[in-house]
């Protein structure tokens, strides 16, 4: 609560410049801002309420956390230019989250940044009462972390020797791009987001879109390489050889190095995107296929029911060190645990798949790319100021108005809609202004879409109410689509 206090009287400052004191107690006759827990009163453990009248300003929620996102409603509230006289409304206010789940995700593998923009992403996603960064540290352009025993990794896959230009021309700009985190700074990372009640989940991609990592380490492919980090865009043959003992032994250290540094119950494992190519040709995946008497069910091959063996595996190393995994709805494509939760990225509503994967007892987290991919335009690709982008079209409305537990579903699989997440892909996105743009003010929408109830929301409503947002933007210097975010007068 202290923390808490911090914050405001920070919050307090950036928008009046005036300092105010922080006290364990005040008497109530002098004026104050009083945060308190009220465990009676709010049962959500995300909950607040916020109470204004002459003479004191009380934020209360049944936890610390929720008193945080009390204090980022009120903050909204604050003028936002300096002047002599604050005038707050005597109203009371008071909110939960609809989904306990409510994420953002950030991929530093396409194209790197670094610790400054991180926590800058984390703060934007306290401003609208996010609580999960799913953070994207792995893939066929780059590998951002160290892991012991396998120094390659930041020496040579953390790094490309140039980017393709354009959606992918065959065209390079022969600059050498890349990094990663160190493990100081990436407990540092976790430090700042866990002071702002967000937890990180880290996704290393697997047994696809991997590679970087065989570039370090060719012997973990089917075909032994030679490899080279990729500077193309998309899906790439040359996967994880799961035949080989070799490969598990390098998966479960990497995995050991995760556990070490990232505290959360989840690990993101991916599971996307991993053809079979190279494992219906090599004769260890085969061997391995024989060995374990892996078969096809009739619906999937037995080069996908490999991947569920692989997935399984990894799901029990996880679970014997009290972990447990989340992986795209690729993982519905064999056999899997119904203990894995499920990012549903291939439908708008939830597919078949998803549906019967909710009903089996899996927990849904819904991604759609189509509306919830903020790599997408924000507008008619017509537009011929846009920046090059990914291609797609994925408005402030659309975004607002999606619904992630659709009727369709019944009562059981809808119980299982633990949350909604947007993603921010890099391919086309270099550099931070161009990063804010994309996540900015569709993040606005996301977080009233993650926190009210679909018989609350209004999307008028929320454009009037929602104009402030874009001086708290220009205050901090982040950059938005004004386009996108500006209400139509004609």
């Amino acid at each position: 609560m202290k923390r808490n206090a911090r914050f405001l009287a920070q919050y307090i400052n950036e928008a009046i410049g005036e300092q105010l004191p922080q006290q364990i107690d005040v008497s109530r006759s002098i004026p104050h801002i009083e945060l308190a827990l009220n465990t009676k009163k709010i049962t959500n453990p995300e909950g607040y309420a916020i109470s204004v009248g002459k003479k004191v300003i009380r934020i209360e929620g049944a936890t610390p956390q929720g008193v945080f996102y009390g204090i980022q409603v009120f903050r909204k509230a604050l003028p936002v230019t300096e002047g002599k006289d604050v005038v707050i409304p005597a109203v009371q206010v008071s909110g939960q989250p609809r989904f306990a789940y409510r994420g953002m995700h950030l991929d530093v593998c396409r194209h790197f940044f670094g610790v400054d923009f991180v926590k800058e992403y984390i703060d934007i996603m306290a401003l609208h009462g996010l609580n999960t960064l799913h953070w994207h540290i792995s893939d066929d352009q780059g590998w951002r972390f160290d892991v012991e025993g396998y120094p390659r990794l930041i020496e040579v896959a953390a790094f490309r020797e140039g980017s393709v230009i354009g959606r992918n021309t065959g065209l390079y700009d022969h600059q050498r791009h890349g990094g990663y985190f160190t493990r100081e700074q990436i407990r540092d990372i976790i430090k700042y987001a866990a002071e702002r009640y967000i937890t990180i989940i880290p996704e290393v991609d697997m047994p696809g879109h991997m590679v970087a990592a065989l570039t370090a380490y060719p012997e973990l492919g089917c075909t032994g390489g030679p490899y080279e980090v990729e500077q193309n865009w998309g899906i790439f043959d040359d996967v994880l050889c799961v035949g080989k003992e070799e490969t598990f032994r390098f998966v479960f250290a990497v995995l050991d190095e995760v556990m070490r540094i990232f505290p959360s119950e989840y690990i993101h494992i991916g599971g996307d995107e991993a053809p079979r190519t190279r494992w219906k040709a090599c004769p260890r995946c085969q061997q391995r296929i024989a060995d374990e008497h892996i078969t096809s069910d009739g619906k999937h091959s037995a080069e996908d029911m490999l991947q569920s063996y692989f997935t399984k595996r990894v799901e029990k190393y996880l679970a014997d060190h009290g972990r447990k995994i989340i992986g795209w709805d690729e993982l519905l494509e064999g056999d899997v645990n119904p203990s894995a939760t499920i990012m549903s990225w291939r439908s708008r509503k939830g597919d078949d798949d998803v549906r019967s994967a909710a009903e089996k007892g899996h927990d849904i987290i819904m991604v759609p790319n189509a509306i919830l991919y903020f790599d997408f335009y924000q507008f008619p690709e017509d537009e011929w100021y846009k920046p090059l982008l990914i291609g797609g079209e994925s408005t402030l409305e659309k975004v607002y108005n999606y619904e992630p537990a659709p009727a369709s579903f019944s009562d059981v699989a809808r119980s299982h809609i633990i949350g909604v997440q947007a993603n921010l892909w890099t391919e086309y996105i270099a550099y931070k202004e161009l990063a804010e743009y994309q996540v900015l003010p569709r993040m606005a929408a996301l977080a009233e879409l993650q926190w009210l109830q679909p018989e609350r929301k209004n999307y008028s409503q929320f454009l009037d109410r929602a104009q402030r947002l874009t001086a708290l933007y220009d205050r901090y210097n982040w950059k938005y689509c004004e386009y996108a975010w500006k209400k139509k007068t004609d």
